[in-house]
């Protein structure tokens, strides 16, 4: 990795950022859902979306929206996942590689079997994509263009399969997050010695890079896809709106903590094993993270009371629609 890796980003990205800001609008009148449209809520992604390897702590946030809508909810996301096992390889079940062919199967066998104009599909993806062990760290030449060019084909390829509601959940500010924020330590996800301000800088240019990427790529497909409904939702600024003022987010019984996590591991380099902490009742609503990569319980009940809105086809501070 090189400083001039690094500076090339941003300046793509704002050349990117103002080509979107001359891209026209979509008729207001035309866009979103219609309240209580939607009866199906179909998740795909990592483990921020996973239901099953459940990586906060407690209840994953599309429970809560089931919760919260009365919805009925189909799993797919799962953790460890990226876009494509064929542009960034982890072992685990892939989006296109694994949850979207089950996805189909269970079309095929019946199921799931969803009327298209009552269901809507979300996707949050990139975290793995991006992170250790792939393009932070280099993954045999892929790019950023790679990755966010096969997160919009997720589109594309259920569009084509009858889907019409679609909400793409871009990536959260990744570089606050412990694992890579500049005060990173050693942990359970990477404890080998590193740079971690130059690991910090590149991931925030990542993110960046990786959301403008598809926020334009998906502006110049939603004309093109006939009754298709697309709209993003902004993890990034929201997350980035938890972390500045936690006080309007965060309720435990602890002082409010965005730097730290529920449950903080550190490993000493030049010993075996780690040195654990975990945070226990409503203090755990303290904390913007639950360890030192994932969003904690109280974070993902702000994502699923946001989702909840849009779902319900009230109008959302975080949700752009497109079509």
């Amino acid at each position: 990795m090189t400083w001039s890796r690094l500076l090339s980003l941003p300046v793509f990205a704002f050349a990117l950022q103002t080509l979107l800001s001359q891209t026209p609008v979509v008729n207001a009148d035309k866009v979103g859902l219609k309240t209580n449209q939607i009866k199906n809520l179909v998740t795909f992604g990592d483990s921020y979306t996973d239901t099953v390897a459940i990586s906060d702590g407690g209840r994953p946030w599309p429970d809560y929206v089931v919760q919260y809508t009365g919805i009925n909810l189909s799993p797919f996301a799962r953790s460890g996942a990226t876009c494509s096992n064929n542009i960034t390889y982890r072992p685990f079940p892939s989006l296109f590689e694994s949850q979207l062919p089950d996805y189909f199967a269970a079309q095929r066998n019946g199921t799931v079997r969803h009327t298209p104009s009552e269901t809507i599909y979300t996707l949050w993806i990139g975290t793995n994509d991006v992170g250790v062990s792939s393009l932070l760290t280099g993954s045999n030449g892929a790019s950023i263009v790679d990755v966010a060019t096969c997160m919009v084909n997720w589109v594309k390829v259920l569009y084509q399969q009858g889907a019409r509601n679609f909400l793409f959940q871009n990536m959260l500010p990744l570089e606050t997050t412990p694992l890579y924020a500049p005060y990173s330590w050693p942990n359970r996800y990477f404890n080998a010695p590193r740079n971690t301000s130059e690991w910090s800088v590149f991931m925030r240019e990542l993110t960046l890079a990786g959301n403008a990427l598809t926020q334009g790529s998906l502006q110049a497909l939603a004309p093109t896809l006939h009754d298709a409904h697309i709209g993003i939702f902004d993890s990034h600024s929201l997350f980035a709106d938890m972390y500045k003022n936690p006080k309007l987010y965060l309720n435990g019984t602890a002082p409010l903590n965005v730097t730290g996590a529920v449950q903080t591991c550190v490993y000493e380099l030049d010993k075996p094993g780690s040195t654990c902490t975990t945070a226990q009742g409503s203090a755990r609503d303290s904390f913007l993270w639950y360890d030192e990569l994932h969003p904690s319980e109280q974070a993902d009940r702000i994502v699923a009371r946001e989702i909840s809105e849009v779902i319900q086809g009230k109008s959302n501070k975080w949700t752009t629609w497109l079509s």
